[in-house]
């Protein structure tokens, strides 16, 4: 059974273009999702959008991404949620409220960003001016932003400056611009379009309004991870499978990011949580986001089927590892091939677990970074902290550690990110 929706800008009572139907980026729905929490087929037959639902389909985590959980994430809460618990009534439009729209049959309908971003980029295609330029190409850069660039592998790359002077497109500038220097488009076939375009979303799915996790945080870690993969060592022994994988990874490691922490959605029985049972929930998330968007845009669809699902589950792999609860299992890993000195940087999965270091390293590399760009994390780190505990004292929900801003400081909050920090780089240069 297949059930298709109508786009938002077509009248209601007109039938589904077949242009829609065959549309790149349809998402399924498998009928073993009801178990997470999703939405009756019949129900979502109300919504509108271009969504498939195909009962054999065993994908059932495959996302409902681009449709009805990933407006969710930007808008707040379903009231249909089977819960009291009193932060379900929390409405995160006062965050992120950019995708609500309201509808002529009194009903507030969320309208699927998949299409929405659809329309922002075929504007742009069609030379549609928008607000903010988006800078991609090189003659489209200022003079000062190029000059940075040519310093990109400098560890006091100063990101916020970057991101200034791209008119607040840090990360699609320094993604393409590092996928192009290291001749990725070409190797791989990429079409400039598509590509364009999928950075285009994935820095669209950044929430800005987050203090810390948005876009020139993503930034910020894909510049860190370039420094990473400039190392001699690892330089010599990557491949170009390896970098991109390495660089798309950075750039989507937090895509989508709520600004609140893991233990905060389980105690809120949010529907992320019930999604991925409890465990690396925003990983899970943020992995499956970045996939739905590699969907979306065809980026590798020019791929056989089978290297694209490699790419997608390796992608995957890299995004899990940032997973902060899982640190000390990769830590005692880590050690272990140090103590017994088998790392093989010849052997593919080697190679692999090396990158998932390099990316646990640049996702908490701030303390590291010069002190006037340092001191500025901290604050935004904390900043976000701190919001999350406001949310829970308003609710009286229980305050989640170092989040109250009355009992911790930004000193103290450092100190224990710093501590972790240098157990993971004293352990990556050993190698």
């Amino acid at each position: 059974m297949e059930v298709c929706y109508q786009l938002p800008v077509l009248p209601l009572d007109r039938p589904v273009p077949k242009h829609v139907l065959s549309r790149r980026g349809a998402i399924s729905f498998s009928s073993s999702s009801s178990l997470f929490g999703a939405p009756d087929p019949r129900q979502l037959s109300q919504r509108r959008g271009a969504i498939s639902y195909d009962s054999s389909d065993q994908t059932a985590l495959y996302i409902r991404m681009l449709g009805d959980v990933r407006v969710r994430s930007q808008v707040g809460f379903e009231p249909e949620r089977r819960s009291s618990h009193p932060y379900l009534c929390i409405d995160f439009r006062t965050l992120h409220s950019e995708n609500l729209i309201e509808v002529s049959d009194n009903k507030r309908v969320h309208r699927l960003l998949s299409f929405q971003r659809y329309l922002h980029s075929s504007r742009l295609l069609r030379g549609i001016p928008q607000q903010i330029p988006l800078h991609i190409l090189d003659e489209d850069y200022t003079g000062q932003a190029r000059c940075m660039l040519e310093k990109v592998g400098n560890w006091n790359f100063d990101i916020f400056l970057f991101d200034k002077l791209t008119n607040g497109n840090s990360l699609i500038t320094l993604s393409f611009h590092l996928l192009n220097q290291y001749g990725l488009v070409e190797l791989f076939q990429l079409d400039m379009v598509k590509l364009w375009r999928f950075l285009v979303m994935v820095q669209e799915d950044y929430h800005s309004d987050n203090p810390y996790h948005n876009a020139v945080h993503a930034a910020d870690v894909t510049q860190a991870m370039y420094c990473y993969l400039r190392e001699p060592k690892l330089a010599k022994s990557l491949t170009s499978y390896d970098i991109l994988l390495g660089l798309l990874a950075a750039a989507t490691h937090d895509l989508g990011h709520p600004g609140v922490n893991q233990p905060f959605l389980i105690k809120t029985d949010h529907y992320l949580a019930s999604l991925y049972r409890n465990t690396s929930v925003l990983e899970n998330h943020h992995w499956k986001s970045a996939v739905g968007l590699l969907r979306e845009t065809g980026l590798f669809s020019h791929l056989p089927a089978e290297d694209s699902l490699n790419m997608e589950r390796d992608l995957g792999s890299l995004i899990l590892a940032t997973d902060i609860s899982r640190q000390n299992e990769y830590l005692s890993r880590f050690r272990i091939h140090l103590d017994q000195q088998n790392l093989c940087l010849s052997n593919a999965s080697h190679r692999h677990f090396i990158l998932q270091m390099a990316l646990k390293c640049a996702d908490i590399c701030n303390p590291c970074r010069p002190w006037e760009l340092s001191k500025q994390w901290s604050e935004k780190v904390t900043a976000e902290f701190f919001q999350q505990g406001d949310i829970e004292k308003k609710h009286k929900l229980e305050v989640s550690p170092l989040c109250d801003r009355e009992r911790n400081t930004v000193g103290n909050i450092q100190i224990g990110e710093y501590k972790d920090l240098t157990s993971h780089v004293q352990l990556l240069c050993k190698t």
